[in-house]
């Protein structure tokens, strides 16, 4: 079977037994305790919380889906026969509607019988951290005449939580063998029993005050990355022979080194569905994940002196394989090309000059790997990739240790810079150095949110915050949208703004759980790691009959709306490829 087809059948199996098909949700996760979308169980956690209603939104206790994942963790062993950056995790999740049971004998069944797959051997829980042995899931392996059982501690057959907290239990994991004759971990089948209020690594330390607890809705999640499922299925030695890859990795030139191609095909893979979720090349956060793929392609073209139009036509077979799957892919080729193109014109300017800088050192530490990024642009994926031999010593925790310094010092710098003296207020967006500077920003502040909720009623939902920045004379806010905006478009938003500082709505702030207060609905910058409780900020009329603004935020604002004054836009402009900025200020 084709790995389409592998996929499909996953999906269809689970839907013949009870399972609602949930479409994959992005790759920039609701959960603002992570980066990236790391599993499938990650659009679910609030129904193993009990704070959602699987009955409700899917008509059944049980889902099933097939979710673009992203995992950072792994890009320094990309190249190799089974890492990679993007991967499809096929999952099963049950809210409450079957345990252990179940979930291991649906598991086995689509792997023996709709596979015709043999399980080389299974693990269980042996036990710790109060958790008893999993000798539950011993049982009903055995009923099903697995004869190979066996038992590994909470670093490995223990899951969770995903995040700063969350849902966590046992689990068991099932091995098939490759063609290589290596037993490889294709599905790992987690028992939701305890919810956590700390991370895995407070969890694993056993950090005082903090328990499992018994959750309120305790299920199953299940996972298994599609193209190690295929792997197996279409008996490859490695995940680049199967289907899914070896198509692509035909259009790198074969002179390439192997790791190289394969590399090459996995970046723009990932860079494609990072694009299509909205990521745009940057140096912060998700945005520097997508340069650095990106960035690290363009290098190798580079050195390899390879024709643009081959990575051209790898993102165009890569957009056309996947669009059918994955709609939003498809709808946004033209902006994945785009984006790419871009980013290669940005890069090529100075990418030139940063190889012939690494061609004339003798040697490369952290400390001269930094200074080359910072004047040319180029990644530690790069350097390593450019200097072989003269990085050899070269590390990745020691370039990360340096980036922190400089992140330090500017910060240091730019509160010195400040008025020149220590400052009374700094939340990182918003300083000031005394209590009238404190009003000034604090009306801005407030002019930002309505600012966005003027844009989106404008421009369209799909308009996000971007970042933002406040001084004593102006906002600066930066937005995702493809087009500079019309005259037109500008005066509407302005309107709208004043429009509802002279309707003098009140400011209301609320302290809810986060999963709370996503259910009201406000908005929050998926940038942002927020806490387990949360500050929502209403701009609205005092019975909340009206709503002008719903955001996610640490304040100050304002009490009523009228005491922002007169708000004006100064420019609106690029701030870089797919994100625009105003400026803009009020007046008494």
């Amino acid at each position: 079977m084709k790995g389409s087809e592998i996929r499909q059948k996953f999906l269809d199996f689970f839907a013949k037994n009870g399972h609602t098909m949930v479409p994959s949700s992005s790759l920039l996760p609701d959960d603002p305790s992570v980066l990236l979308t790391t599993a499938g169980m990650q659009q679910f956690k609030p129904y193993y919380t009990g704070a959602a209603d699987a009955m409700r939104d899917f008509q059944a206790l049980n889902t099933t889906s097939s979710q673009k994942c992203f995992r950072t963790s792994d890009i320094d062993e990309v190249g190799d026969d089974t890492h990679l950056t993007f991967f499809e995790m096929l999952g099963n999740f049950s809210f409450g509607g079957y345990l252990k049971e179940g979930a291991i004998r649906l598991a086995h069944e689509f792997i023996t019988r709709e596979l015709d797959l043999k399980i080389s051997y299974v693990t269980i829980f042996e036990g710790s951290h109060g958790v008893p042995k999993d000798d539950e899931s011993r049982a009903v392996w055995q009923s099903l005449d697995i004869k190979d059982i066996r038992e590994e501690g909470i670093n490995d057959v223990f899951w969770g939580p995903t995040g700063a907290s969350g849902p966590c239990g046992p689990t068991t994991e099932i091995y098939c063998t490759n063609a290589n004759g290596k037993d490889v971990e294709v599905w790992n089948l987690v028992f939701n029993q305890f919810f956590y209020a700390g991370s895995r690594e407070e969890l694993l330390a056993q950090t005082p005050g903090k328990a499992l607890e018994p959750l309120k809705t305790p299920g199953v999640d299940t996972g298994m990355g599609l193209e190690r499922l295929v792997m197996i299925a279409q008996k490859k030695r490695n995940l680049f022979e199967t289907d899914l890859f070896a198509p692509f990795v035909e259009l790198v030139p074969h002179e390439l080194d192997e790791r190289v191609r394969r590399v090459i095909v996995d970046h723009i893979r990932g860079s494609a569905f990072l694009i299509a979720d909205g990521v745009r090349p940057s140096n912060k956060e998700v945005g520097y994940v997508l340069r650095r793929l990106l960035r690290r392609v363009f290098a190798f073209e580079e050195l390899y002196k390879m024709p643009v139009h081959i990575i051209d036509a790898l993102l165009h077979d890569i957009v056309h394989e996947y669009g059918e799957t994955y709609k939003d892919l498809g709808a946004k080729a033209d902006t994945v090309r785009a984006e790419v193109t871009a980013e290669r014109e940005r890069f090529m300017r100075t990418l030139k000059s940063g190889i012939k800088e690494i061609n004339n050192l003798p040697t490369i530490d952290a400390i001269v790997a930094f200074n080359l990024y910072q004047s040319f642009g180029i990644s530690y994926e790069i350097i390593k990739d450019v200097a072989k031999e003269k990085a050899a010593s070269l590390v990745r925790e020691d370039f990360e240790a340096e980036l922190q310094k400089h992140q330090e010092k500017s910060r240091q710098g730019a509160e010195k810079k400040f008025g020149g003296h220590g400052l009374m207020f700094d939340t990182g967006e918003l300083k000031a150095k005394d209590a009238t500077e404190l009003q000034k920003v604090t009306r801005l502040h407030s002019a930002t949110h309505l600012l966005q909720a003027s844009l989106r009623k404008v421009l369209g939902a799909d308009v996000h915050q971007m970042g933002s920045d406040i001084t004593v004379e102006r906002t600066r806010f930066d937005f995702a949208f493809g087009r500079k905006m019309t005259q037109d478009e500008l005066k509407a938003v302005e309107d709208l703004i004043n429009s509802a500082i002279e309707k003098d709505y009140t400011v209301t702030k609320k302290l809810l759980p986060f999963d709370d207060a996503v259910k009201t609905g406000a908005l929050y910058f998926f940038k942002e790691k927020y806490p387990e409780t949360v500050n929502v900020y209403t701009f609205g009329t005092p019975d909340e009959s009206e709503v002008f603004s719903r955001e996610f935020c640490g304040g100050p604002h304002v009490t009523h709306t009228r005491e922002i004054g007169k708000f004006r836009i100064l420019k609106e402009e690029a701030s870089s490829a797919g994100v625009r900025r105003i400026r803009a200020t009020i007046e008494p």
